[in-house]
């Protein structure tokens, strides 16, 4: 197989794929590639509509000049026999694809390093040392994922400030992120009454309204029924579901 960087003909064989509707793993497979190299670069350019393989390129290319020579980081074998390259290669991928939900560059690698920690939670120093960023760009990334219920503040022992992503925080992500609309629900209503409930610009407003409050409803409805998923083991999920 392959290693090193994708090659200019590579990445226009990506761009062939992608145009031709084939999904990732098809591509990689062509390529003889992990499906994750292509995600990868696929997703940190442009994603699947807006990838051109010279222009990702070129990208590239510019961003190796910025690194220059790499640092030298301190060697901690990875838990539980893991593949070192292959865990580093899953969690740069992993944090690419969080990115492309509209999460910031550094929001996205502060919650890949507590998803694929062991515990679940890392102290502020911990995460500064792990992505070697300075602890201001932890403190930052930190209060905007509180603000999006997408981590918890603890306090351990030696009362320091833990930082922790666990199975109830995606319910409560996920109930946050219904509840944004109910802003612009309410919003676009007022507009129908005040621009007429008669008038082509009063009946957009309410559709808009109706179609959020029917979405936001059912995303709401179908994560207290899924809720025991997260709390369940992987062989009782499908038992949970079909009782639900």
């Amino acid at each position: 197989m392959p290693g090193g960087r994708l090659t200019q003909q590579e990445r226009q064989q990506i761009a062939l794929g992608l145009a031709d509707s084939l999904p990732y793993a098809e591509i990689a497979r062509r390529l003889d590639r992990p499906t994750s190299t292509v995600t990868r670069e696929v997703m940190r350019n442009g994603g699947a509509t807006g990838y051109r393989a010279d222009l990702a390129h070129r990208a590239t290319e510019r961003r190796t000049r910025r690194r220059g020579p790499t640092r030298a980081v301190e060697s901690v074998p990875p838990p539980h026999g893991r593949d070192a390259r292959a865990v580093a290669e899953y969690e740069e991928t992993f944090t690419t694809v969080l990115m492309a939900t509209g999460l910031n560059k550094m929001g996205s690698r502060v919650l890949t390093c507590l998803f694929t920690s062991d515990s679940g939670s890392c102290t502020a120093s911990e995460l500064a040392r792990r992505l070697q960023v300075s602890p201001a760009s932890i403190s930052k990334a930190i209060t905007f994922l509180e603000s999006q219920s997408l981590v918890r503040r603890e306090r351990d022992e030696r009362r320091r400030d833990r930082y922790v992503v666990d199975d109830e925080l995606f319910y409560q992500a996920t109930i946050a992120s219904a509840r944004a609309n109910d802003q612009l629900i309410e919003t676009a209503r007022q507009g129908v009454a005040l621009l007429g409930p008669d008038s082509p610009a009063a009946a957009r407003l309410e559709n808009i309204a109706r179609f959020l409050d029917f979405i936001s409803e059912s995303i709401i409805r179908a994560a207290e029924q899924a809720r025991q998923v997260l709390h369940n083991g992987p062989g009782q999920s499908g038992q949970a579901a079909s009782r639900s």
